[in-house]
């Protein structure tokens, strides 16, 4: 299990990653986006919606959103480790959907939530350890 203190009086050590403005933008965009998929995913876990939780999950996280968030495009300005972690999050969310799915015929809720946690634990890996300037 991942655990991050985080101090206000403490320095921001975290990697400062040089945007071109537009890219910047985007890459932000994307995020609050990513947020808005996560809370309509334990939104839709928690009404049992288990097959909505999974598609959420899939075409706004997982592998297969790569291409709607320009991946490819904004990769090349990323240090090698924000890029790995970008897509250990976006397999990891491939991953939920599959539980999720799972969680629909089984009722299965602890290993939908474990996997989504997973996908969570990159989010704070990422936002611990780079920010955009």
């Amino acid at each position: 299990m991942l655990c991050f203190l985080i101090s206000a009086a403490a320095e921001d050590g975290r990697i400062q990653v040089q945007l071109p403005e537009p890219m910047r933008e985007h890459m932000l965009s994307n995020m609050r986006d990513h947020l808005l998929a996560l809370e309509s995913i334990t939104r839709d876990l928690a009404s049992g919606q288990f097959d909505a939780a999974a598609e959420t999950a899939e075409s706004r996280l997982g592998m297969s959103s790569m291409a709607l968030h320009g991946a490819s495009h904004m990769a090349p300005f990323m240090p090698e480790g924000m890029r790995a972690t970008g897509t250990a999050m976006h397999r990891a969310a491939s991953r939920f959907a599959l539980k999720a799915k799972d969680a629909a015929v089984d009722g299965g809720l602890a290993a939908a939530f474990g996997a989504l946690s997973e996908v969570m634990q990159q989010c704070v890996a990422c936002h611990s350890g780079y920010r955009v300037h």
